[in-house]
């Protein structure tokens, strides 16, 4: 039994949160979560926290299907109020526990539809030495692919040069005898030069940084730690101030693929994707599996037109059992796509082993359609309503104790890291 510790949990997922607290042998603590008839959260804490270690555990994941049911912005604001609530109850420490972290696959990057942002687009014109574009000075230019923008003209501030939009030869050609000016963005005087100043079909120039976004409001609620499961990006773990244990589900699947896969020496893990190749390999290199991977492309001559990725398989699958490995499976498109170019390659079977498994809209019927033979996914997602939707390729594995002895260590100031190592077969 662990004592002076505090387990609280959200609304998403009451089963794990009674795994935890049965493993640590603590019982869940009370409170009041709900709504008012407005829609706004409702949060007290019944139990004292006046100097204790609490947990909150929170996940997210696909709505129901009722319109009226909490979804993933709902359960984050209530993650929020119960990190504010416990907060401003005087608790010693403040830790979230996120088996599946909100807005994860949403990291600060810039929007590109296809590669970097290139000047030289058609249409656009080309790039000469001097780094300009159809005549465009390098004022006009981009600093790392986007477009500068001058200052703002002001009181006792002489007009900026603004951008050389473009040259007199170019003027020529179009009939414009009209002579050469400097403008600034409020500047439209000569309206045919303001083309230049349009943004680019091909890159979207303002896009949200939802990522940052999250954790700042996350550290700003008084959250003082955040552990967590096999995040999309591991650069997520950059925008917090806090620590965050990033935990991997990846000693869990080995097992089940040790255990439940005939002949597991001679399948063969695959990724199906270059972005999750690193997780697969790490699988495969404990195991001695051979790896293969299946790579994406998506190239069209015009960017306004809809890019549809066409995929190619780098190894060798004959005759062999195949088991994808990914961090998560929303609607599936990705690995059902995966399972039927690895039957066309003579796979034999397809296993499909992924951490988070949440099931967006009609996924499971079409997995049920799928050349996919089994779908393991854990319970860092509330599965109850997909296992009632009778779907026969899906197992659940229980990833709880991983979570429980996650808190206990961060609790008694053990090592983390203790987790994190693989063992070698």
């Amino acid at each position: 039994m662990v004592r002076n510790i505090v387990i609280l949990g959200g609304n998403s997922h009451p089963a794990f949160v009674s795994k935890v607290c049965e493993f640590l042998g603590v019982p869940p603590a009370q409170r009041v979560l709900t709504k008012f008839s407005s829609g706004e959260t409702r949060c007290e804490i019944q139990d004292s926290v006046r100097g204790k270690d609490v947990y909150i555990i929170q996940s997210f994941g696909s709505a129901n299907d009722t319109p009226s049911s909490n979804g993933v912005n709902d359960f984050f604001i209530e993650l929020c109020i119960m990190v504010s609530a416990c907060k401003m109850g005087s608790a010693k420490r403040v830790t979230a526990v996120l088996p599946l972290f909100p807005y994860s696959r949403q990291p600060d990057l810039p929007y590109v539809r296809a590669g970097a942002p290139r000047r030289g687009h058609q249409g656009q014109g080309s790039v000469d030495e001097h780094g300009s574009v159809n005549g465009v000075g390098s004022a006009a230019g981009s600093v790392n692919g986007t477009d500068t923008v001058p200052a703002t003209p002001g009181p006792n501030i002489p007009r900026t040069d603004g951008l050389d939009m473009l040259d007199s030869a170019t003027l020529a050609a179009e009939g414009t005898t009209s002579q050469i000016t400097r403008y600034t963005t409020h500047d439209y005087e000569n309206p045919s030069l303001a083309v230049a100043l349009q943004s680019k079909s091909h890159y979207k120039q303002w896009s949200a940084q939802a990522g940052s976004l999250v954790a700042d409001l996350l550290t700003c609620s008084g959250a003082d730690r955040v552990v967590t499961c096999d995040l999309h990006e591991s650069s997520y773990q950059g925008f917090f101030d806090i620590p965050v244990d990033n935990l991997f589900g990846r000693k869990l699947l080995q097992q089940y693929i040790r255990l439940n896969i005939e002949n597991w020496r001679d399948a063969v893990i695959v990724s199906p994707d270059a972005g999750g190749a690193k997780r697969a390999t790490a699988i495969a290199d404990n195991l001695g599996m051979p790896f293969a991977l299946i790579h994406k492309e998506r190239r069209t001559t015009n960017f306004t037109e809809r890019q549809k990725a066409t995929m190619m398989l780098v190894g060798d699958v004959s005759e062999r059992v195949c088991i994808l490995i990914d961090d998560l499976i929303d609607t599936g498109n990705t690995i059902i796509r995966a399972a039927k170019l690895l039957k066309k390659e003579g796979a034999v079977k397809v296993y499909a082993l992924l951490t988070h498994g949440i099931f967006s809209g009609d996924a499971l019927a079409r997995i049920n359609a799928s050349a996919v033979d089994r779908v393991v996914v854990t319970n860092t997602v509330a599965q109850d309503r997909h296992l009632a939707a009778l779907c026969p390729k899906l197992e659940v594995l229980d990833i709880s104790t991983l979570f429980a002895e996650a808190i206990r260590r961060v609790h008694h100031g053990e090592s983390i890291s203790v987790l994190f190592r693989d063992e070698l077969v």
